[in-house]
């Protein structure tokens, strides 16, 4: 099975082309495999390329008049996810580089959370993650640490962002963070955040079905977006820095969310199947 491997600030995915959608939905024991950093590829999650038109996934279907590919992406312990938003612009570049594409035009894709659209500009890809839900309050917990007055973001996935005096505070997260289950009955991603200066944060992430990784893009927006309902006179245009590298986040008056960042394509191969 052929495999492309990219990554945005260092969130890394495997991506497996199926255009025609005659491979049809991984299993979640195969992404499983292919996500272990020891025994397969190695990466946060998996992107199945699809055509809307060759998929029978709802959030495909109701896209197909909108976008002609589909985000089919699956976290690394084979779960579900709605949407990546360091994934969809690892996607798009893929898409531009191998499946002709026009990276001088926006380039829609159909994801569970919703149809993105990506534009390109150099190296940086910038998507437009849709309107923002600033839920309420909420609480997390790591470590023997907890902190009451973490805020809800929805950005098409939930995420629960705790400003904190110092990231390490948060310990490893080699477990999962704990939450509100009421809240969140099918898992959070949780992010940790602190001050760095004007319009520039730091984080942490924890991401549901794939643990502390590098970088988040939907994380990074969600964190951003905390800051802002924060600030009497919140900032429009947030630096986030991941331990992956640096996003840019921008919250316009029209109450869209747009993330900017890189995404390049490292490597290609064929996955063998196990014996």
């Amino acid at each position: 099975m052929r495999f492309l491997k990219g990554h945005g600030t260092e969130n890394d995915f495997v991506l497996v082309p199926d255009g025609d959608g005659e491979r049809g939905p991984l299993a979640p024991e195969l992404v499983r495999a292919m996500c272990d950093r020891h025994a397969g590829i190695g990466a946060d999650g998996v992107i199945r390329v699809v055509r809307t038109a060759a998929t029978d996934d709802p959030a495909a279907v109701t896209a197909r008049d909108e976008a002609e590919w589909f985000m089919d992406y699956r976290n690394s312990d084979g779960s579900l996810s709605e949407m990546c938003g360091n994934g969809v612009r690892v996607l798009a570049r893929y898409l531009v580089e191998h499946e002709g594409a026009d990276d001088g035009k926006p380039l829609p894709i159909a994801t569970r959370a919703g149809v993105k659209v990506l534009t390109f500009d150099g190296d940086g890809i910038t998507v437009d993650m849709g309107t923002p839900q600033v839920v309420g309050r909420t609480w997390v917990s790591a470590g023997e640490h907890t902190w009451d007055d973490a805020t809800h973001v929805d950005l098409g996935n939930p995420h629960a962002v705790a400003f904190v005096d110092d990231l390490a505070e948060a310990g490893p997260l080699l477990d999962e963070p704990g939450y509100d289950l009421a809240a969140f009955p099918l898992g959070v991603n949780v992010e940790f955040v602190v001050r760095r200066g004007p319009g520039h944060l730091a984080m942490r992430v924890h991401e549901r079905g794939s643990g502390e990784t590098r970088s988040c893009g939907t994380g990074a927006c969600a964190v951003a977006v905390a800051a802002a309902a924060q600030d009497e006179q919140p900032d429009r245009v947030y630096d986030v820095s991941p331990p992956g590298g640096i996003l840019r986040v921008e919250w316009t008056s029209d109450d869209r969310v747009l993330l900017t960042g890189p995404a390049v394509l490292v490597a290609e191969g064929n996955w063998l199947a196990r014996r």
